[in-house]
């Protein structure tokens, strides 16, 4: 195939001759994640820049999913752009069992940040393989097979990855045999504990999942893993005193904690990672996306020092090729100094105090679609109901085809508007990059504000 000179990156200038050939490749060739072959038909985008893409023909979108919620700085950011030139020309690649300049900045510089005595750092090429590899841990540390993890969860697609899911992108992979056992986190709004306030719905959770873990039998429990703060599955915020809680059961039942903060980390929430609001330490953190916003494949599991030391003189039983690999660890290494000189953690929680938050509240007053707004820093969801009083959501769980239609319009009009949504199955979510000025989020809240317009026609 010729290949065609693509838009102009600052510009913009459509080449619809361009994208055609990407797009007739991309059809000829890739196989997409999580999809139907036949049925999809990807936007061929022609660059990106900052809070925006474009693709060939011109249209500019405000990117409010950050991908997939992982440019936290950003598309192009020039000093990461420029930091991986330089290792590129320096020393593209090297084996992970030599020290290299770039991984040990890059490991010193994340255990700065983590909380607690998470100073060891386990580098991974993604989340799946951060959350792989920290269960691995748990289970070789303990010397117990099984895991607890809680249902509206997404933990990534490898084996035991995806066993420790909780959405339906589980379903199709779920041996049933991957020695998880699945329970119930709290989430008031959609309460299965049938509580009426914040103080309730945390005590009875912590019940819960205490009588699990007796069910199951304590010595036979490894790992509780949980996302510090939900993403895919809904941005729900727990309850105060509720991961306070779970530490003091693994505490008491010698159970490894995990907290799952490949969504939630560097600067998401306000913070430089979640757990940094409720004032826990879990005993391994996995991390990926923001570490280095996703210019490169790179994520990792912190460690604490007890576990650390299991494997100080017992040989570690996992490693992968491309751990730690330099140009991503330079990546990493660029992107957390700039998210320091730029203050950009500052800036999401700035933006979510003042502008995204009460934007997206003020919305929730003028749009019956929308039934509850939950988030902190530049972390948020609309919970979208047909039915405001029975909480009925929007469409159905796990809804496809003729029955989506209502969330399917509803991200139609975002897109016709500029606006490139996070849609997951009845919420859309508000999560643009950490760095993004409060201009643009207002023209970002302009758009859902249509939006929501067209899912309104769709309540009962």
């Amino acid at each position: 195939m010729t290949p065609h000179v693509a838009p102009d990156p600052q510009t913009g200038a459509p080449d619809p001759q361009a994208g055609a050939a990407v797009k007739a490749a991309d059809r000829a060739h890739v196989f997409h994640s999580w999809s139907a072959q036949e049925l999809i038909d990807p936007l061929a985008v022609a660059g990106a820049e900052g809070s925006y893409f474009w693709d060939y023909d011109g249209n500019r979108y405000l990117d409010f999913a950050s991908g997939l919620v992982f440019t936290n700085i950003g598309y192009q950011h020039p000093k990461v752009v420029a930091a991986i030139q330089r290792q590129a020309a320096e020393l593209v690649t090297f084996a992970p069992a030599f020290a290299v300049e770039a991984r040990s900045e890059a490991a010193r510089l994340i255990a700065a940040h983590t909380p607690g005595d998470l100073d060891k750092i386990f580098f991974t090429n993604g989340g799946a393989e951060a959350v792989e590899n920290a269960v691995r841990m748990a289970r070789v540390h303990t010397g117990r097979p099984k895991v607890l993890s809680a249902y509206r969860s997404y933990h990534g697609s490898t084996s035991t990855a995806i066993n420790l899911t909780g959405d339906p992108r589980r379903w199709a992979s779920d041996t049933g045999s991957a020695g998880v056992v699945r329970f119930w986190a709290p989430f008031l709004y959609r309460s299965p504990f049938y509580a009426s306030t914040e103080a309730e719905e945390c005590a009875r959770a912590l019940e819960h999942l205490e009588s699990t873990i007796a069910y199951e039998g304590p010595a036979t429990v490894a790992a509780i893993v949980l996302e510090t703060i939900p993403g895919t599955a809904g941005v729900m915020t727990p309850p105060p005193g509720y991961l306070a809680g779970v530490r003091e059961l693994c505490d008491r039942y010698g159970i490894v904690f995990v907290l799952d903060e490949v969504m939630a980390g560097f600067g998401r929430t306000g913070k430089w990672f979640a757990a940094d609001h409720f004032d826990v330490v879990p005993d391994l953190l996995t991390f990926a996306k923001g570490v280095n916003s996703g210019y490169v494949p790179l994520g990792g599991v912190a460690i604490s020092g007890e576990i650390a030391d299991t494997f100080a003189t017992r040989p570690y039983p996992g490693g992968l090729t491309y751990s730690g690999h330099p140009l991503a660890c330079a990546a990493a290494v660029a992107t957390i100094r700039v998210m320091e000189d730029e203050k950009i953690v500052e800036n999401a929680a700035h933006i979510g105090e003042t502008v995204l938050g009460p934007g997206l509240r003020e919305l929730a007053e003028r749009h019956v679609s929308v039934g509850e707004v939950r988030g902190t820093g530049v972390f948020w969801a609309l919970d979208l109901v047909r039915d405001r009083e029975t909480r009925e959501p929007l469409v159905p769980y796990n809804a496809t085809g003729e029955a989506n239609a209502p969330m399917a319009a509803f991200a139609a009009a975002c897109k016709k508007g500029g606006l490139w949504p996070f849609v997951n199955m009845n919420r859309t979510h508000a999560v643009p990059p950490c760095n993004i000025p409060e201009a643009e989020v207002k023209e970002g809240l302009a758009v859902l504000d249509a939006a929501l317009t067209v899912a309104d026609g769709h309540t009962a």
